[in-house]
C-alpha cells in the first residue's frame, strides 16, 4: 500500500454540516492573515479544530433484537427514573433515562439507538444552560424523536448546551430508520437523553464513555431485572 493510500484510508470524513463553517473559517484566515501574519496560523489551527469537530467516522453497530445503542459519543452523566418530556407523548409515568453529555471535543453526529419507524418528531425552543445540569432537560432548547420498534417505543432527545446554538435533525415522522443510522447533529457541546420502556435496566454506569452507534445501552430482550450495570474497560 502506498503512502497516499495509507493517508487517504486514515482520513476521517467530515459531515456536510461542517463545510460552510470550514469555508468561512478558511476565508477569514486568509483575509486576516494577509494583514497580520501570526493570525494566519491561529486561524489555520482554528479551521483544523472545526474539521475535527465535524468529523463523521464510520461505526460498526452491534446486531441483535432488542439492543438499544448509544446515540452519541460522550460520557454518561445521569441514569435514573424521570418523567419524559410531554411533547414525546410517552405518558406521565417516570421512565428509565440515560443522559449522555458531549463536550466540544466529542464527535457530534447523532445516531439512532434502535431501528424502527419514527412516530414522533417534536422541537421545543428554550434556554441554553449547561447541558450537564438536570434542569437542562426541562429548560433548554431540544428536539425529541420517538422510534417505534415492535411493541416498544424509545425516546431520544437532542438538548442544546451552553455553547450549542443549533440542533439539526435529518429525519421526519413516518420514516423508517435503522439502528446506527445518522439522524441529527448538535453544534458545539450538548447532550442526548434516551428514554426506555418501563422495566428496562440499563447496562451502563455513570461516567462511562459512550461511542455512538456502537456502545450498548440496554437489551430489551432480556427479562426484567436480568441486566447488570457494566463499566467500560479502557
Amino acid at each position: 500500500m502506498s503512502i497516499v493510500d495509507s493517508v487517504t484510508k486514515a482520513m476521517v470524513p467530515i459531515h456536510r454540516e461542517g463545510w460552510p463553517f470550514i469555508a468561512i473559517s478558511l476565508v477569514a484566515t486568509f483575509v486576516v492573515g494577509w494583514f497580520v501574519d501570526p493570525l494566519f496560523w491561529i486561524g489555520l489551527f482554528f479551521t483544523g479544530w472545526i474539521c475535527y469537530f465535524f468529523r463523521d467516522p464510520k461505526r460498526v453497530t452491534p446486531v441483535g433484537e432488542g439492543l438499544v445503542i448509544s446515540p452519541a459519543d460522550g460520557v454518561v452523566s445521569q441514569v435514573g427514573l424521570t418523567r419524559p418530556p410531554a411533547e414525546l407523548e410517552l405518558g406521565n409515568e417516570p421512565l428509565m433515562r440515560v443522559s449522555i453529555f458531549m463536550n466540544v471535543f466529542n464527535c457530534h453526529v447523532n445516531r439512532a439507538p434502535v431501528g424502527g419507524r419514527i412516530v414522533r418528531v417534536a422541537y421545543r425552543a428554550g434556554k441554553f444552560l449547561n447541558a450537564e445540569l438536570d434542569k437542562a432537560s426541562d429548560d433548554n432548547e431540544r428536539n425529541g424523536l420517538v422510534i417505534e420498534m415492535g411493541e416498544n417505543r424509545i425516546g431520544v432527545v437532542q438538548i442544546a448546551g451552553l455553547v450549542a446554538r443549533r440542533i439539526v435533525c435529518f429525519v421526519r415522522e413516518g420514516e423508517t430508520i435503522l439502528a446506527g443510522d445518522r439522524f441529527g447533529l448538535i453544534r458545539f457541546g450538548s447532550r442526548l437523553d434516551v428514554y426506555f420502556p418501563v422495566g428496562t435496566q440499563p447496562k451502563v454506569a455513570l461516567g462511562q464513555t459512550m461511542i455512538a452507534g456502537e456502545t450498548v445501552l440496554a437489551d430489551l430482550g432480556q427479562p426484567e431485572g436480568a441486566s447488570q450495570v457494566l463499566t467500560r474497560v479502557s
